[in-house]
């Protein structure tokens, strides 16, 4: 080897291990353990396949997760100033409302590479857009067969022509524009909601749905319990059980699409290997691998080309589905949703 090119060797390897030192001095103490909160189930079994363990064997720090998310225990414990968890899980518009709140650390863009993330979801301050997720109609198919059941929220609410008791979730959202659509409100057209008339919408269901569900787990097991014949859950826990041989048909027009949030709370300990775990999750290679699995696409725009083709047509971001449905509209539920949560909770309990 020549002299000049062994030199230039010896001098970038020289540099590597420099720069790596200096990495090493400038992070704090590595803990045990961090803690992310999150919706458990398949999410959380996608996120530990795909985002955890390569967390753990790069830091070595293990990941706990804990479940289900909760924006008010979130902000107490950011109140009080003992944070449990270094990571959290909000829908979009709480995140975004917990950002108004200033209860959340900032996203460290030298850690967290979101070049390749669309739009908002690049340059958020607070809040990191980790998938893409639908809230969708789902239907026992001994009760109708697969294509033959209801089609949209308006057929949802036909309880003479599709009889059956109904699952939906113990929130306000989702439920108000699903209310709307089902009055013939065009989903171009549902923002700002009017409110007085989803619920008068609402008053026409209320009585025929038997569960008010309140966990992801809940909703697709319902169907599978024969409890309901049909509900609403998000895709993903409807994909887990059809893969386990539920008789479960999924129809995607009219979902609800919005982004799964992750933030870390303000005061969290360990906020800096937070960050490090965000740097991971950005990683095109490693959102394929989450949305195999899940059914939840990343937001890098790269991870398509490494996404199995026959988990696509699961996706809500594939061709065929993405049309058929609507965006939610998340900063007019960041601006509205504590009211609205309020007034939900009293309705939901009225007879």
């Amino acid at each position: 080897m020549p002299f000049r090119l062994w030199m230039a060797l010896v001098c970038f390897a020289i540099t590597v291990l420099l720069n790596a030192t200096v990495k090493a001095q400038n992070e704090p103490p590595k803990p045990a353990e961090i803690v992310v909160n999150g919706s458990g189930g398949a999410q959380e079994a996608g996120s530990r396949k795909a985002f955890f363990e390569e967390f753990e064997k790069r830091t070595g720090i293990k990941v706990v997760a804990t479940s289900p998310p909760n924006f008010a225990k979130l902000a107490a414990m950011v109140k009080a100033g003992s944070v449990e968890w270094t990571i959290a899980e909000l829908d979009i518009e709480e995140a975004i409302r917990a950002e108004q709140m200033g209860l959340l650390e900032p996203i460290d863009d030298k850690i967290v590479d979101r070049s390749r993330f669309p739009g908002e979801a690049r340059t958020r301050k607070y809040v990191f857009s980790r998938a893409v997720y639908s809230t969708v109609m789902g239907y026992r198919t001994d009760a109708w067969p697969a294509g033959h059941g209801p089609k949209d929220w308006k057929d949802f609410w036909d309880t003479a022509k599709f009889p059956g008791p109904r699952a939906m979730q113990n929130r306000p959202v989702d439920n108000l524009e699903f209310a709307l659509l089902a009055d013939g409100v065009a989903p171009d057209r549902l923002y700002p909601l009017d409110v007085e008339r989803a619920y008068r919408s609402l008053d026409k269901i209320k009585k025929h749905v038997a569960v008010w569900w309140k966990t992801g787990a809940q909703s697709a097991q319902l169907l599978i319990d024969k409890e309901v014949v049909l509900g609403t859950a998000w895709n993903g826990r409807y994909f887990a059980a059809i893969s386990k041989g539920a008789p479960i048909h999924v129809e995607w027009n009219q979902g609800s699409l919005k982004e799964s949030a992750f933030v870390i709370p303000k005061g969290a300990r360990d906020a800096y290997w937070g960050q490090r775990l965000f740097a991971v999750m950005t990683e095109a290679k490693l959102q394929a691998v989450y949305a195999n699995f899940a059914t939840y696409p990343g937001l890098n725009l790269d991870s398509i080309q490494f996404t199995d083709p026959k988990i696509a047509p699961q996706l809500p971001t594939h061709p065929a589905n993405l049309p058929r449905q609507f965006w939610q509209d998340a900063r007019w539920w960041a601006d509205n949703g504590a009211a609205m949560e309020e007034r939900w909770a009293k309705w939901v309990i009225a007879k």
